[in-house]
């Protein structure tokens, strides 16, 4: 892994099985209800881990923490947006992992989008309160690249960091592989062409199996592999962070885009969802609506205005 490298991925896939994805738990294994932990040695990086449901984010949770603080099964929560927030010390540094449900299809239903609304702003309002983003980690499978995990990168990269944050990908499922890296030799080149670039990359596994030793070298290599990748990415630890009402105006403003045109929600719907399920007050409910109709959203800054 080099440290400014940029990655894209149309894989060849090695038929390994992809580690499973997982719920809710923080470093002690209990669920982390939106309170941040702040390291005694160094301050906390937020990260956002995400990607479709299965590739395995709960694992890699687990890879780095070095245990098992978010339990493997099935998703407690599959609402695009709806996150799940951990806790993790590691090496000195003090991490807070937001664990969140990307894109299960290319595109949005009207259904689908209103109650993204609600999990997008349970997380923005959460990372705008305790310093921003630092990191996103794009977790899939060493599979090939399709139109949702297309979506998926501009979901968050796009849509939600407005290109400000850095991104490195990990893909998981790679138990297979007589060595983890030539996975990536083998498809990188593919990449690029998805439009899909990042800092960094992590090939590893996150399966454990004591009675196999090549295993278990493998998952301690994927745990190597995937710390430096965390430290390499976050030692600028420069955050994006913007207030909750602006930032959320301009996410929802282009996640939009995944609608059919015609199933644009009115500002009377942003606002109605907005007070009914985010518990908005009517006045930062009709200020949200108001900059998404408007389209105040700056593409080269993180700060729209605030008028």
């Amino acid at each position: 892994m080099t440290k400014e490298e940029v990655k894209s991925p149309e894989l060849q896939s090695s038929n390994a099985p992809a580690s499973s994805r997982s719920t809710t738990g923080n470093q002690q294994g209990q669920p982390s209800q939106h309170q941040t932990t702040t390291a005694e040695t160094a301050p906390t990086i937020n990260i956002v881990l995400f990607g479709e449901t299965g590739v395995g984010k709960s694992s890699v949770i687990n890879l780095i923490a070095g245990k098992t603080i978010a339990k493997v099964s099935a998703d407690v929560d599959g609402c695009t947006m709806a996150s799940t927030k951990y806790d993790i010390r590691v090496n000195g540094a003090s991490y807070t992992v937001y664990d969140t449900v990307g894109l299960e299809e290319p595109q949005m239903g009207v259904n689908g989008y209103f109650d993204a609304i609600e999990k997008a702003h349970n997380l923005i309002r959460s990372l705008s309160e305790t310093g921003g983003i630092h990191l996103l980690l794009f977790c899939m499978r060493g599979g090939r690249i399709t139109a949702t995990v297309q979506s998926n990168y501009r979901l968050f990269h796009e849509f939600l960091c407005n290109k400000q944050v850095s991104i490195a990908l990990i893909f998981t499922g790679l138990e297979r592989e007589q060595k983890m890296e030539d996975w990536w030799y083998r498809n990188h080149k593919n990449i690029e062409k998805y439009g899909i670039h990042s800092r960094g990359h992590a090939c590893i596994t996150a399966v454990q199996d004591p009675d196999d030793p090549d295993q278990v070298a493998k998952y301690e290599e994927s745990r190597e592999t995937l710390l430096a990748l965390l430290q390499g990415c976050t030692k600028d630890g420069t955050p994006m962070v913007m207030d909750t009402t602006n930032w959320l105006a301009m996410f929802l403003w282009r996640m939009k885009s995944l609608l059919p045109k015609k199933r644009h929600p009115k500002p009377k719907d942003y606002t109605r969802i907005l007070i009914k399920r985010c518990n908005m007050e009517p006045e930062a409910a009709e200020r949200v609506a108001a900059l998404i109709k408007r389209g105040v959203v700056d593409q080269k800054t993180p700060h729209p205005p605030n008028s």
